[in-house]
C-alpha cells in the first residue's frame, strides 16, 4: 500500500503527497497551490520526485509553476487531451507509469466528464481521481455529457471493492445530505454520515473512502439501484431507465436544488 499524506489547499482541497517508505521522496498530485506544498516537503524533509495532474483546473495545476521553479527538473504527468502547459508527459488511457523514485506503477484511466480530458491514476490499491468521483458523490459536468460521466463513473465502479478512493475535495458531509434525498432509509448512508460527522469534530479528513462503501452509500455510483432508480424517477416525473437516464437526472436533481 501507498503512504498518502493529505496537504491541505484553498477553503476544502487536498493535495496528495504520495511519499516512499522512508518518507525522503514524494510525488505531488493535483498541485494547485504551492505554497503549503513547499512547506510541506519542507517540515518533512521531503524531496519532490513528480508531479501529477488529473485535469487542467485552476485549483488542481494553479501551483505547478511555482513548485517548477524550486525544483526545475520535476517531471509533470498528466492528460493528453488538455492544454496544460508545463506537462512533460503526456497520459491517456492504456498508459502506464513508473513514478519516479517510487515503486509504484498506475495505471491511466481516461475519466470524461467533469473536464473533457480528465484522467485518474490506479495503482497500489489506490485511486487519484481529481473531481470525477468524490466521497458520496461526483464532479459536475462542466465540460462532458452525463453519458460520459456515467461511463467514466462505471469504469470506475468496476475497480476492486477495497481501493482507496484519494478525491481532492472534502464535500463529504455536503454530499451525504443531498444522498440523504435519494436514499433517506440507506443504512450503510446513516452509518456514513455518523462516521463522518466524528471525523470532521477533530478535524480530520472524510477522505480517501473505499471504493466498497461508495458501492453502497453514493447516488452517482448506484445508478442501476431500485431504490435510485425510484427515487430519480420520482424526481422527474416519469419512468427512467437505469443506467446513464437515472445517471443524468439525480446530478441535474443535485445541480438544480442543492449547488
Amino acid at each position: 500500500m501507498l503512504n498518502v499524506a493529505p496537504v491541505r489547499a484553498f477553503q476544502d482541497n487536498y493535495i496528495w503527497l504520495l511519499e516512499d517508505a522512508p518518507g525522503r521522496q514524494a510525488a505531488i498530485v493535483d498541485p494547485g497551490d504551492a505554497r503549503p506544498v513547499l512547506e510541506a516537503l519542507r517540515k518533512g524533509n521531503v524531496t519532490p520526485t513528480a508531479i501529477l495532474i488529473t485535469h487542467h483546473h485552476g485549483d488542481h495545476v494553479g501551483g505547478v509553476r511555482g513548485l517548477l521553479a524550486h525544483y526545475p527538473q520535476l517531471p509533470v504527468f498528466g492528460p493528453a487531451g488538455e492544454r496544460i502547459p508545463s506537462l512533460t508527459q503526456r497520459l491517456q488511457e492504456g498508459d502506464v507509469i513508473t513514478v519516479p523514485g517510487l515503486n509504484v506503477e498506475f495505471r491511466v484511466l481516461d475519466v470524461p466528464g467533469h473536464t473533457a480530458g480528465h484522467i485518474a491514476y490506479y495503482g497500489g490499491g489506490a485511486l487519484f481521481c481529481g473531481d470525477t468521483v468524490f466521497s458520496v458523490g461526483c464532479g459536475r459536468l462542466f465540460e462532458g455529457s452525463p453519458e460520459q460521466m456515467h461511463a467514466s463513473l462505471s469504469k470506475i465502479a468496476a475497480l476492486p471493492g477495497d481501493t482507496l478512493v484519494y478525491c481532492a475535495h472534502e464535500y463529504t458531509l455536503d454530499n451525504i445530505a443531498f444522498a440523504k434525498w435519494v436514499e433517506p432509509e440507506n443504512p450503510d448512508l446513516l452509518q456514513r454520515e455518523r462516521e463522518a460527522h466524528a471525523l470532521r469534530e477533530q478535524d480530520q479528513p472524510t477522505v480517501p473512502s473505499r471504493l466498497d462503501v461508495e458501492r453502497r452509500t453514493n447516488p452517482f455510483l448506484r445508478f442501476d439501484e431500485p431504490t435510485v432508480v425510484a427515487a430519480a424517477s420520482a424526481f422527474a416525473g416519469k419512468r427512467l431507465r437505469p443506467g446513464a437516464e437515472v445517471f443524468g437526472t439525480v446530478r441535474y436533481w443535485k445541480d438544480s436544488r442543492f449547488d
